[in-house]
């Protein structure tokens, strides 16, 4: 926690702005947070970014020292900005999502999504505008769940989304996950086929060995990488994009994602004190031919190390 005492210069001005110019190194999604979890005060009361401040007033802002000075993280990712950047050009941004964030409005969220920081993070270099109504939003090109750390990709123009889109949709690009599973393996590697059937009320995904109503086809490929005391280490590719299809289909088999609630056992992820699943989308891997003014991304492998402190501090100690 900081506290400031407003200057006569300061008069008048926004308290979000007050904030801003004393800590030009804190990502302004981390500011837009505190404002709404309350956690900025004027003379020990809650106010909003747009409060307008007096001289001798006293600001009290509850972020942490490291997030106020925005000092980087191991991983390379900024305090409070819920990503770290893992490849950007003119046409499109690949980000390490961390876990808990929602990739867009949900339910639960409406603010504070990868999309908002996204926004921010182009918005403090100058690339987005979003008074500009000739500006390009960041869109995203696919989704990982809230729970789900990883590489997401994001285009800066509508003719680079229009081609990701499509690329993605015709398998061009392939999307590689780790995650760690209960158990071991029955096979070192094998390709999963079934049927999903999503119940939108339950937000839960249901799978069948033999099609049904509602259902589609799903694909599922793994290779086992480790095994060690009864935790399996798989990559898993995912050859049909449906909702929740890895962590519902490994279930599915006997071998629930460690930390999943939703499709795995409570007790079990608290005896491992897992409280996030252990999933993570770790690599992307651009194959395609003739993709106009992306082509230059043709063979492009990007990769990163999931992050599964279950498995390195519960398991390999």
């Amino acid at each position: 926690m900081r506290t400031l005492i407003v200057k006569e210069s300061q008069a008048n001005k926004r308290v979000g702005r007050v904030i801003r110019d004393a800590f030009p190194g804190m990502p302004a999604s981390a500011m837009y947070k505190a404002f709404r979890k309350r956690d900025i005060k004027v003379n020990g009361v809650r106010v909003k970014e747009d409060y307008l401040v007096s001289p001798g007033d006293r600001l009290e802002i509850f972020i942490t020292d490291e997030i106020l000075d925005g000092l980087p993280q191991k991983n390379g990712a900024q305090p409070g900005r819920g990503f770290s950047v893992v490849y950007e050009d003119a046409n499109i941004l690949i980000v390490n999502k961390e876990q808990g964030i929602p990739v867009h409005p949900d339910r639960e969220q409406s603010t504070g999504t990868l999309i908002d920081r996204v926004k921010d993070y182009l918005g403090e270099k100058g690339e987005y505008d979003p008074r500009d109504p000739s500006c390009f939003p960041p869109s995203l090109c696919h989704r990982i769940d809230r729970n789900t750390g990883g590489l997401v990709i994001l285009a800066k123009n509508a003719e680079s989304l229009k081609i990701l889109l499509d690329k993605i949709k015709s398998r061009e690009i392939k999307k590689y996950y780790q995650c760690l599973v209960k158990g071991k393996m029955e096979k070192e590697h094998a390709e999963l086929k079934a049927y999903l059937c999503k119940d939108e009320n339950k937000s839960r995904a249901f799978i069948y060995d033999y099609p049904g109503k509602g259902s589609i086809p799903i694909i599922t490929r793994y290779r086992l990488l480790a095994y060690k005391n009864g935790i399996s280490r798989l990559e898993v590719e995912l050859v049909t994009g449906r909702t929740h299809q890895i962590r519902a289909h490994l279930a599915h088999i006997g071998h629930p994602i460690v930390g999943d609630g939703k499709y795995g056992s409570n007790a079990y992820n608290r005896s491992l004190g897992a409280k996030y699943q252990a999933l993570w989308a770790y690599k992307l891997v651009f194959g395609f031919k003739n993709a106009g003014r992306l082509d230059y991304l043709r063979g492009k492998k990007f990769e990163v190390t999931p992050e599964f402190k279950v498995w390195l501090n519960k398991r390999e100690e």
